[in-house]
């Protein structure tokens, strides 16, 4: 059952117009459909840069950082949410501020390229150049290469945790630990939680079945493929994972299955389903009261 504070949010959305998924292109959903930012906190530094990714492309990174001295901090590299296909550094600008104050980390939020102008495996690759970017770059950014972590919300969890396997299999950078958000993992949309969760929560089967569709060149092919899917994938080897549901979401269960296949592979899990909250509820810290706990769990466990 969605707790109060949540139901207000969605008696607020029901009232609004969106486009016809039918009909809307990329372009419009983006412009009419702005994932929420909660409230901002200052943070010591903030800054915008750019690397070069595959084939010269450019990646947009930013670099929040809690404190202004030299210390050697751990450090978070951090996926955003939004289907493949929307969002970008500044509509999670909320949640990083958060967890770089929390945590006492550096956290480096990525600018990935978005679907359907950039399908698979196009974001992945992103992910993978900026873990190598922090790697090779952590004394200028005053970082411990011991203590580099990944996380994300939604598309983004689905990103940070096949950059680990990414990493791991191309002997890259080691990882601390996975940072789980709420993770879009399987295109497949049949689990019971879309069933019961499908419609009038937020984020809809529909509208996870049109972001999988833009961001695969054939969901049917593809949707076993361990970097698109990583419940198919070998998990074993992978670093710890912190990792967070909400209960009113049609990605609850096949976060809960990922929580489970992790452990039998033999990587620590630290699950929690947060009852009563709506998908992407972190994005709203500072409005929805269970936020805050929940990016509290993710700073604790970067200090672990």
């Amino acid at each position: 059952m969605l707790d109060h504070d949540n139901q207000k949010i969605i008696d607020i959305l029901s009232q609004m117009e969106f486009p016809s998924l039918a009909t809307t292109t990329p372009e419009e959903y983006r412009r009419s459909m702005a994932p929420p930012n909660g409230s901002k906190q200052p943070v010591a530094q903030v800054t915008d840069t750019v690397i070069s990714a595959v084939n010269n492309a450019e990646l947009a990174l930013r670099i929040y950082r809690p404190s202004e001295d030299n210390r050697l901090l751990p450090a978070v590299v951090y996926f955003h949410g939004g289907g493949f296909v929307v969002g970008d550094i500044d509509s999670h600008d909320s949640i990083c501020r958060a967890l770089a104050n929390l945590a006492q980390a550096v956290i480096i939020s990525v600018d990935y390229r978005l679907a359907p102008e950039h399908k698979f495996p196009a974001a992945t690759e992103d992910g993978y150049q900026a873990l190598q970017w922090v790697y090779d770059n952590h004394l200028p950014l005053a970082i411990d290469s011991d203590r580099i972590s990944l996380a994300g919300d939604s598309a983004g969890a689905n990103l940070a945790t096949v950059t680990a396997l990414l990493s791991r299999d191309r002997q890259g950078p080691k990882v601390q630990q996975q940072l789980l958000l709420y993770p879009c993992l399987d295109p497949s949309c049949q689990r019971p939680s879309f069933d019961e969760f499908g419609e009038g929560y937020f984020l809809g089967t529909e509208q996870m079945q049109w972001f999988w569709q833009h961001y695969l060149d054939d969901v049917e092919q593809q949707s076993q493929q361990p970097y698109v899917n990583p419940l198919f994938a070998n998990l074993s080897g992978l670093p710890p994972a912190t990792l967070i549901t909400a209960g009113c979401d049609p990605l609850r269960d096949e976060g809960a299955d990922y929580g489970k296949a992790l452990s039998q592979a033999g990587v620590a899990v630290d699950y929690q389903c947060v009852e009563g909250q709506i998908h992407g509820f972190c994005s709203f810290i500072g409005i929805l009261r269970q936020a805050q706990p929940a990016i509290e769990k993710l700073a604790a466990a970067i200090n672990r």
